[in-house]
Parts: structure tokens; C-alpha cells; sequence
């Protein structure tokens, strides 16, 4: 998903596309560029910066929207913080999880038929 302010796309001239590739210098850490080389390869080197860059565009984008929305109707409720603290906690856990550990459904059951419910993550 593309997702880019409004000024920038009406700027632009690629009616939905992104356009052309343009090469950019930029500066990072010797450790950061050994690190993205060693999971993305010299020649996939591009397509992770950009990948990582999009991520942070669509961040920006949810704060804004966050501030303007609080701006609006007032900070978002404590216990509502909380609740969404818990819960990217819990994906993070999923994420963390050995990628061949059973993986609940709906129900509360894992692919191998055990419950769930009550076990912590990992």
C-alpha cells in the first residue's frame, strides 16, 4: 500500500504510481549498512531501504491523523492505551514465536487441536 500525503501526490504526475526509480545519497551508520547488506544482499540493498522508508511514511502518517483526531475530541482514554499497549504486546509475542509452533483459530484451538486459552505466547 502506497500512502503518501495528499501534497505530495497532487504534486506529482504519476496518477497513483510512484514514477521512476531515482537514485538518492544517503547517510547512515557503517553498522546500519553491514547490517541491511547482510539480510537483503547487495542487490536488494535498495528495495529494503525503500521498503523500510514506506513503513516510516505510513508511521508519520498515523501519528498525524492520532494528534489531529485528539485535537478534535480529546486525548484517547487511558484504559484504551493500555488495551492497545496489551495487544501490539501479544503480536509481538506471535511474532517472536517459532514460525513451526501450532498457530491458534477463532476458536481458541491450534492446528494441532490443543487449546490455547490461558498459555502465554512462545
Amino acid at each position: 500500500m502506497i500512502c503518501y500525503p495528499a501534497v505530495v501526490t497532487e504534486s506529482w504526475s504519476y496518477e497513483g504510481e510512484e514514477g521512476p526509480a531515482q537514485k538518492v545519497s544517503v547517510s547512515m551508520p557503517a553498522g546500519r549498512v553491514a547490517a541491511v547488506r547482510a539480510r537483503a544482499g547487495a542487490r536488494g540493498f535498495s528495495a529494503y531501504v525503500s521498503a523500510a522508508v514506506e513503513r516510516q511514511l505510513q508511521r508519520d502518517l498515523v501519528e498525524e491523523l492520532l494528534a489531529e483526531s485528539e485535537s478534535q475530541t480529546g486525548p484517547i482514554p487511558q484504559e484504551m492505551r493500555d488495551r492497545a499497549a496489551q495487544a501490539f504486546r501479544a503480536a509481538e509475542e506471535l511474532a517472536d514465536r517459532d514460525p513451526e509452533a501450532p498457530v491458534a483459530d477463532d476458536e481458541g484451538l491450534s492446528s494441532d487441536g490443543n487449546s490455547w486459552r490461558g498459555r502465554r505466547a512462545g
